[in-house]
């Protein structure tokens, strides 16, 4: 990007400066803009407010008149209380670029803010944040949930790739199966691999994490290149009696696990018959697998 393409350095104010915060602010830092103030409720917060920002924490009604650019990176249920409080105690958005780091929620969110003259922004990285000092690393070249007014797009996407990301434009009306489709990916992952790695533990293989990962990675490659083309197991190999055994060695060692199982297969079934890549005799005999009296 040109030099003449990046909006004017500005100043930022982060409310939230936990994991996300920090690392987004440190981002805009790193871009030429200036962090002058942040808040933090949390001790950890208020150490990345000074360790990765540089800056004292704050009131929020400070950080907002310090800044020219507002990050709210607090969790997504904080959000409309924190917006509408900050318009009902009157403090001054008119023109300043109000920016929501949430998956979830569009532009609306905004609107008591908006109404007061503020700038709406949704800039969702695509990313998970530890609080490590890696945090900051992993936003270059990750996605960003981008929605914002039509003559604030061309700031909201500059921003973005100021920080190292890729901006992709997700409709306002979006966002809430945007963000399920993303939670559905990665949360959900972690605990499946959690639960498997718990169930091998339990049958005595000591190191998991050893035996999953090379399978993990492979199967994490293929659908990614290939789409369900990329699924393999008994499922799509129409082994119903295999799929059935599994279910009953769960409902002994891990009756909730049971059923999670059975409706992933479920749904992965209905996928591979879709694709073409199950006949429908074969999606029938696992369905019936899966179905009925299995807790019998």
């Amino acid at each position: 990007m040109d030099a003449g393409d990046r909006p004017a350095r500005l100043a930022v104010g982060v409310l939230g400066a936990g994991k996300v915060g920090s690392a987004l602010g440190a981002a805009l830092a790193q871009a030429g803009h200036r962090v002058v103030a942040a808040s933090g409720v949390s001790d950890a917060s208020q150490r990345w407010a000074a360790e990765r920002l540089g800056v004292v924490p704050s009131p929020p009604d400070e950080v907002v008149a310090a800044g020219e650019l507002i990050l709210l990176t607090v969790p997504d249920d904080t959000l409309p209380d924190l917006v509408a409080g900050l318009a009902q105690a009157g403090v001054d958005l008119r023109g300043k670029l109000l920016v929501h780091t949430s998956g979830a929620y569009g532009l609306s969110v905004l609107d008591p803010a908006a109404r007061a003259g503020a700038l709406p922004l949704a800039l969702h990285p695509v990313m998970t944040f530890t609080g490590r000092d890696d945090d900051l690393n992993r936003i270059t070249g990750c996605s960003f949930g981008v929605t914002a007014p039509d003559p604030l797009r061309p700031i909201a996407e500059a921003l973005v790739i100021e920080m190292g990301g890729e901006p992709v434009w997700i409709a306002d009306a979006d966002r809430a199966l945007y963000h399920a489709a993303l939670a559905g990916a990665a949360n959900h992952m972690v605990t499946l691999i959690a639960e498997s790695s718990e169930l091998l533990r339990r049958i005595g293989v000591e190191h998991p994490g050893r035996m999953l990962g090379p399978l993990l990675g492979a199967a994490l490659d293929n659908v990614l290149r290939l789409g369900i083309s990329g699924l393999t197991g008994p499922v799509v190999r129409g082994d119903a009696g295999t799929v059935r055994r599994h279910v009953d060695a769960l409902i002994l060692a891990a009756p909730e696990a049971a059923d999670a199982y059975v409706a992933l297969a479920r749904l992965t079934a209905d996928r591979a018959l879709a694709a073409g890549l199950l006949k429908p005799e074969e999606a029938e005999r696992l369905l019936d697998a899966l179905g009925g009296n299995i807790w019998t």
